[in-house]
């Protein structure tokens, strides 16, 4: 099968290791995948900013470099859940809003991918460690992505997933919530590695890439005795 692949900003920019692990995973799966390096932002910050205009003129650029038939995947529920929820809604045009919900139709966030489309639950993976899981915001209420992470990770050989108190809360990276609201935010991040710890988890996990740098940062900043790793990683046996 060939997909096409989206590769979010936070990933492009600031963890490239875990974009080429992605490629490699969709490619173990027997996917081949093509890679338009015209691609940039979906708009969702933006968009959460409230710059409409400056969106609009993003996603029909978006809707320009995924134009075809080709199934999209990619490594994060916030953007995809942003491109599948919201995308009619900033055109005025019938043709466009039908170009968007098309887009949307065909746009897969690649834990959701593999388990529910290609119906793969063990990618063959180990990692000896223990796990817990960081349910995002916007992946688990944009997207509605709970399940299919833990679903891969079980079959990952030598990982043992541990739960911890309030996995679906934030952790208060929130896009610019974040930048404009500093001590509220440092606050919920804390609280967030705090349950981890307590789990007994080695390492917290999640499907988004801007969650993990928010906690991250804090774990580095305290000296905290866990690690943050994207899902991906994980699904390709990549330790840090």
């Amino acid at each position: 099968m060939q997909v096409s692949v989206f590769i979010p900003c936070f990933i492009d920019q600031l963890f490239p290791q875990t974009g080429e692990n992605f490629i490699q995973l969709l490619q173990k799966a027997g996917c081949t995948t093509q890679y338009n390096p015209e691609q940039t932002c979906c708009g969702q910050p933006s968009y959460n900013s409230g710059y409409t205009a400056e969106t609009q003129a993003m996603a029909r650029k978006f809707l320009k470099d995924f134009a075809g038939e080709d199934i999209i995947v990619s490594p994060g529920g916030s953007c995809t859940g942003f491109v599948k929820r919201h995308y009619a809604s900033l055109f005025d045009t019938q043709n466009e809003k039908e170009q968007a919900q098309a887009l949307g139709t065909r746009m897969y966030e690649v834990c959701d991918f593999l388990v529910n489309h290609l119906k793969i639950t063990d990618v063959g993976a180990e990692f000896p460690a223990k796990v817990c899981v960081h349910d995002a915001c916007a992946a688990l209420r944009e997207y509605g992505l709970r399940n299919e992470p833990r679903q891969l990770l079980a079959n990952v050989k030598g990982l043992e997933i541990v739960e911890m108190p309030e996995s679906d809360t934030c952790c208060g990276f929130g896009g610019t919530f974040s930048v404009k609201q500093p001590a509220i935010s440092q606050a919920m991040v804390e609280q967030k590695v705090h349950n981890a710890i307590e789990s007994g988890a080695e390492y917290i996990t999640s499907t988004e890439a801007s969650c993990l740098m928010n906690i991250a940062a804090y774990i580095e900043k305290n000296n905290c005795p866990i690690k943050a790793i994207h899902i991906i990683d994980i699904l390709v046996g990549k330790k840090i």
